[in-house]
């Protein structure tokens, strides 16, 4: 009889199951979304995974527009600003979703089901997606800025990686590891133009030498000593000792580059630790070591926080199936499937606590410490030495930030291609911000943004 009635609620339960599966096609029958996300691992590996959402959503076909990512932030901007209404998800950072979310070109994601545990994702992680009490974005990963290094070249040449290394430490490292008669560049930064690619780096290191973008009354602050300190460090840095052509190097290149045993270190994005640690996708795999990104005159601002998340345009047609993919891609089960079919060390990184309470995911992701003590570490409301009337690490929380920061971006990557001489590039560069500041009248107009006391 207890046999009966245990086969009569499992049949009970898989018809439930049934109807919700049914249920929830039929809700978004003959629905088609649109995403637009960027080319790096993790988003492709969401969209191989794609089918799966679809077997158990019948009625809804995913559209991918999957885009560089300088490329995707130009379409998107566009989209967005204008409701154009060409995407139903779009991939955005801790930089457009709170700017967004406050013009209202987003939707909001109140009220999420129980099941999602929105309070399982990081604190600082949800903030920055977060305006007025509302989540207008929602975390696909998270990354900080970490140090790659290969502990094979550095145990060949007797040399010991520190914790947390200095920017001075770190070129002493290139110099010595720097082999390109045999293929290893002693360092891979990034240098591709962009207020997303060369100035993210950028922008930690500048921190790093005690700058800062402005000052309390929104001043650029670009022609300043730390800035050509920093700058000038770069620029010597890459051209002696990294890989040949590296304007043309973003987060992708670079990756490549390392996963192929052409670095002997690498300072960039957490999220990469799960290419070069899977056999699979790196001929390195076993052979990286992990520290905090290097810091020299302070370490406040030295490691950037960064979150790729899915969130829906305001245009939407469809934002009701649109909640019901992101809050599949960014779930716990989504995260166990990844881990299932490209390995644990592949989860996507950074976004739950739950994530790092697994000890099969601790185990084999050698980068989890150093990304989790680096995510908890950050700091985007105080985040340079001297005081500033913004929020951001590598990013100015401003609309003007993308127009500014692309522009000096170029200018950079100019120097690096031997194409002027830094100093008169920063120069160049700081008077066509302060005209930038002056018309869009944050001299006049912008009230400043006062930091919270530091504790």
């Amino acid at each position: 009889m207890n046999h009966r009635r245990k086969w009569q609620g499992k049949l009970a339960r898989r018809a439930c199951c049934l109807a919700l599966l049914v249920a929830s096609g039929a809700a978004f029958a003959d629905t088609t979304l649109t995403i637009g996300t960027v080319n790096n691992t993790d988003m492709v590996r969401m969209q191989a995974l794609s089918p799966e959402y679809e077997r158990t959503h019948p009625g809804v076909h995913l559209n991918w527009v999957v885009l560089e990512e300088n490329t995707l932030r130009q379409r998107l901007t566009t989209d967005i600003a204008t409701h154009g209404g060409q995407f139903d998800v779009v991939t955005i950072g801790a930089y457009e979703a709170p700017l967004w979310g406050a013009q209202k070109w987003l939707a909001p994601l109140d009220n999420l089901p129980a099941d999602y545990d929105v309070n399982d994702l990081f604190k600082n992680v949800r903030e920055q997606l977060t305006v007025d009490n509302h989540l207008y974005a929602v975390p696909f990963y998270a990354e900080a800025s970490i140090t790659y290094y290969r502990t094979d070249l550095f145990a060949h040449a007797n040399l010991t990686m520190p914790p947390e290394p200095t920017w001075d430490q770190i070129r002493g490292f290139a110099q010595k590891l720097h082999d390109p008669a045999h293929g290893v560049y002693g360092i891979c930064l990034r240098g591709k133009a962009g207020w997303g690619e060369n100035m993210a780096l950028l922008g930690t290191i500048v921190n790093s030498w005690g700058g800062r973008w402005f000052d309390e009354q929104w001043h650029p602050q670009i022609d300043t000593p730390e800035w050509h300190g920093a700058v000038n460090f770069y620029v010597d840095l890459l051209k002696n000792y990294g890989p040949p052509g590296p304007s043309d190097n973003g987060f992708n290149e670079n990756l490549a580059l390392f996963a192929g045993g052409r670095c002997a270190m690498w300072v960039d994005a957490s999220v990469g630790g799960g290419t070069v640690s899977n056999p699979k996708e790196s001929q390195v795999a076993g052979k990286v070591g992990f520290v905090r990104s290097p810091h020299e005159v302070t370490d406040k601002g030295s490691s950037w926080l960064w979150v790729w998340s899915l969130a829906i345009p305001a245009s939407s047609r469809q934002a009701d199936a649109a909640r019901n993919f992101i809050l599949w891609a960014t779930s716990k089960p989504y995260l166990q499937l990844v881990a299932k079919k490209y390995g644990e060390e592949s989860t996507p990184p950074g976004t739950r606590e739950s994530t790092y309470a697994n000890a099969a995911y601790i185990k084999a992701a050698p980068f989890a410490k150093v990304t989790y003590d680096s995510l908890k570490a950050v700091d985007p409301a105080h985040p340079t030495l001297k005081p500033v009337p913004y929020k951001g690490i590598q990013i100015v929380s401003i609309p003007e930030f993308q127009a500014v920061a692309t522009l000096v971006g170029r200018q950079i990557a100019g120097a690096l291609a031997g194409r002027g001489n830094v100093d008169e590039l920063l120069r160049t560069a700081q008077g066509a911000v302060d005209r930038t500041m002056k018309r869009a009248g944050y001299y006049e107009h912008k009230p400043v943004i006062q930091q919270e006391p530091t504790q």
